[in-house]
């Protein structure tokens, strides 16, 4: 079996997206290297002179339509939890990941421990039936109820499509959730190109004050500006 380091995996991508794509998803489990590989795309991309715009998709969904659907979870007092909710008298306490597949066991371990700490918080503010839920954007998953011999370990994983329409009452919002990502990005490429081109404008002044001689570029200037001792 061949093994590649980041890098190499990250110049494989490039080369191999050059031309063809203008978008790359990266999509892992909890620390599978997942903000590494996407430092190692964009250090590749800028060894082609150009420019890449990263948009985490797990902060943006949970910094924006989340709120929509219910109250953020405050953050350093329920640890794992994104989003507290109540519907039909019921109090939902849902810790969010992106996937099914998000985690190994000792991960997995940890968030259940979180969410039935969470429920003791809850408890003791006077909340009575409170369900614990692994939220997952994306995929699906047969088995939802995860049963334990703790009741308060116990929790629901859910996916897909059911998992949006629990946190908001529309079950063709996981759709719909598309179109507000698709425009977040060319905002967002659109603020980028906005500084892109602030910068090269400040580049381009500051090479032509510093290097240019009647109209051309001084070489000589820009050698001893690199070079000279």
């Amino acid at each position: 079996m061949k093994y590649y380091s980041g890098e190499q995996v990250a110049k494989k991508i490039i080369d191999f997206c050059l031309g063809r794509y203008k978008f790359i998803f990266i999509s892992g489990n909890g620390g599978s290297g997942k903000t590494t590989l996407s430092n190692s795309l964009v250090s590749e991309i800028k060894s082609h002179a150009l420019e890449a715009n990263c948009i985490d998709m797990d902060e943006f969904v949970l910094d924006t339509k989340m709120r929509k659907s219910g109250k953020k979870a405050e953050e350093g007092i329920y640890r794992s939890v994104d989003l507290i909710f109540e519907r039909d008298g019921k109090t939902y306490v849902v810790g969010i990941k992106s996937g099914p597949n998000w985690g190994n066991s000792d991960q997995v371990n940890t968030m259940k421990k979180n969410l039935r700490n969470a429920k003791k918080l809850l408890r003791a503010a006077g909340k009575k039936d409170i369900i614990s839920v692994n939220g997952c954007m994306y995929g699906r998953d047969n088995v939802p109820h995860k049963v334990n011999k703790n009741p308060d370990l116990s929790y629901c994983k859910i996916c897909g499509q059911a998992f949006w329409e629990l946190v908001s009452g529309d079950d063709q919002l996981y759709k719909k959730i598309i179109q507000p990502l698709d425009k977040e990005a060319k905002k967002r490429d659109e603020v980028f190109k906005e500084l892109y081109v602030k910068k090269i404008n400040e580049m381009t002044k500051d090479v032509v004050d510093r290097f240019y001689t009647k109209d051309n570029l001084d070489w000589d200037k820009i050698i001893d500006y690199v070079s000279k001792k």
